[in-house]
């Protein structure tokens, strides 16, 4: 059994090896970046034929670099999107405006080579709210969206360690506060490890705050994707997910939406292919003191898991085609 649980691993890792150097030195696609009509990001397109689907990549950095490449690369286009953390962007994600990413929209559909009617929008955790919150807010525009690891409800700027200590909305609207769940700040123990999954937990059972903060998802429109990882254990995908489909459910929305679940995969499910995805762990500061947190899943879950989705974004991309 460990024999065949090895040889596994190795297949996949080969398998990935080989898809990353041909996507890396084959596949380049160089980005154009934007620093205009009040938002920065990287643009990505191969050729010029018009009609082409957009999607919107929340968070931008590596991560939404990778995906745009990938989207160009299959004949659409991409814009990596960050939102905090990046010249000129905010240090915390606290009280970003919706507006910011609807800039990014409308210029999309200026481009030659966009179709204006097939922008969808991405996002992976904390970018997974946002993009689900966003496009059931701005729902003329935005036709569609991705989201890996995602929130049913919106949360608070405190779930951060490295946030204001004030208790705020992550996010805003023509001015005004989106409602969240407002947390207090995690707190540290005597151990170098803290788990997290209990603390967003907390924040889930909170039955009254939740109906407040619920993101109402029949409102988008268009279909959606979600990528939900079993194990993970950085905060509640499984759960949030369900209540998410539920809530489609209920409301008979009228698009497709699918809630693809891997078993053995954790939060790490969302990060690009060509990261080492051995990784289970990482580290937060919380006060003056770091500490280790899991990611869940096994590398073979979490590799399997990012080689199939990804199979699954581009698929539900394609069909908007």
């Amino acid at each position: 059994m460990k024999k065949i649980i090895l040889w596994t691993i190795g297949s996949l890792i080969i398998i990935s090896g080989l898809w990353w150097t041909k996507e890396k030195f084959f596949n380049t696609v160089r980005p154009q970046t934007i620093t205009q009509d009040g938002f920065r990001a990287n643009y990505f397109k191969r050729g010029n034929e018009a009609g082409k689907t957009a999607i919107i990549i929340l968070g931008g950095g590596p991560y939404g670099d990778f995906w745009g490449s990938e989207f160009a690369n299959a004949g659409h286009v991409g814009l990596s999107l960050p939102y905090y953390r990046a010249e000129g962007l905010p240090d915390k994600i606290e009280e970003i405006p919706f507006e910011y990413v609807e800039k990014a929209i409308d210029w999309l559909k200026s481009q030659p080579e966009v179709n204006p009617d097939k922008i969808i929008v991405m996002g992976g955790s904390t970018s997974a709210e946002l993009a689900l919150l966003i496009s059931s807010t701005l729902p003329d525009k935005i036709k569609g969206v991705i989201a890996l690891c995602p929130s049913s409800v919106s949360w608070s700027n405190t779930v951060f360690p490295w946030s204001s200590d004030e208790i705020k909305a992550k996010w805003t609207f023509k001015g005004q506060p989106i409602p969240y769940i407002a947390m207090e700040k995690i707190k540290g123990n005597s151990t170098d490890k803290i788990e997290t999954l209990s603390y967003w937990n907390t924040g889930l059972d909170d039955t009254l705050q939740v109906s407040q903060a619920v993101i109402k998802v029949e409102k988008i429109n268009g279909p959606i994707l979600l990528i939900t990882p079993i194990d993970d254990k950085v905060w509640p995908s499984l759960r949030m997910s369900d209540m998410i489909t539920k809530r489609l459910k209920d409301n008979d929305f009228r698009f497709e939406y699918k809630n693809i679940k891997y078993e053995n995969a954790g939060h790490g499910i969302m990060f690009q292919l060509n990261k080492s995805v051995t990784e289970e762990k990482g580290q937060m500061k919380i006060g003056d003191k770091v500490y280790e947190f899991d990611y869940g899943g096994t590398p073979t879950g979490n590799l399997a898991g990012q080689v199939d989705s990804r199979e699954k974004i581009m698929e539900f991309v394609n069909k908007l085609k």
